[in-house]
């Protein structure tokens, strides 16, 4: 039986597929000759296509007939017969930059090197992480991971900065079954219900924020922190004295500490 993630796949490509004919219906004034449409077993073989057999890759997937993903892969070079945890980077901001994905050299590859992970960096342009197109990138890319690659699905971790920090938590709480743990960098996620009490978070986290961050202050990611605590969550909050927001290089140490926090508190 395909699980959640795998449905939610395939009934997206059908929506967009139904809302690209419905399009081209309209226009009866043009003569236009049919796209043929992108299927996802045209995606599957594209996705198994890749070689990640060692170093760092950059791919451009075509999604579907209008879309494209682009994605750094990472690979720590594969043995064979052996699995190997798979992370995912979430970049910073929204902005549109077709190479924010690329942005791994100072951060996300020395924080996660002791890993000896998969690192997979998608692209989410101009959507936050927790908005739909993204949503269903990252859960798509996935589960090709998982039925492609040698991926221990017992190893499944996402980090990121900013946005990607903010998506990191997203994940984390909605897909438990998915992901092992989470780890934020420099976030601002809201834990409280509408009763004013705390969410619980099934997914591990291990929050880490600057002391003098200048566009999420550390209060406030300090009080989320604390009230998802309450109600149970597995948090760990590390504060990166006298750090600011756009300084992500130097979140390193604390991203290697995290990663020793994964193999021998989560991983072990």
């Amino acid at each position: 039986m395909k699980n959640r993630s795998e449905i939610i796949s395939a009934i997206a490509f059908l929506t967009i597929a139904i809302s690209f004919l419905f399009i081209s219906s309209c226009k009866k004034d043009e003569t236009i000759e049919p796209t043929p449409l992108r299927t996802y077993a045209d995606l599957e073989n594209d996705f198994d296509a890749i070689d990640i057999s060692d170093g760092i890759i950059d791919v451009s997937l075509e999604a579907t007939s209008f879309l494209t993903w682009d994605v750094r892969i990472i690979s720590p070079g594969i043995v064979e017969g052996e699995t190997y945890p798979l992370v995912f980077t979430l970049h910073g901001a929204a902005n549109g930059s077709p190479t924010a994905h690329q942005a791994t050299a100072c951060l996300a590859e020395p924080g996660l090197e002791a890993l000896g992970a998969i690192i997979v960096s998608p692209n989410g342009y101009l959507y936050q992480w927790y908005e739909g197109p993204n949503i269903q990138q990252v859960l798509t890319l996935v589960n090709l991971a998982k039925k492609y690659w040698p991926v221990d699905t017992n190893k499944i971790a996402l980090t990121g900065y900013s946005n990607g920090g903010n998506g990191s938590w997203f994940f984390a709480e909605t897909h438990p079954e998915i992901f092992s743990a989470a780890i934020p960098m420099a976030s601002s996620y809201n834990t409280y219900n509408t009763d004013s009490v705390g969410r619980y978070i099934e997914t591990p986290l291990y929050v880490i924020h600057g002391e003098n961050d200048d566009l999420f202050p550390l209060e406030d990611t300090q009080l989320w922190v604390n009230v998802t605590e309450a109600v149970g969550t597995n948090v760990t909050f590390v504060v990166a004295p006298g750090l600011t927001h756009n300084e992500p290089c130097n979140y390193v140490s604390y991203l290697q500490d995290a990663s020793q926090w994964l193999i021998n508190d989560i991983w072990q």
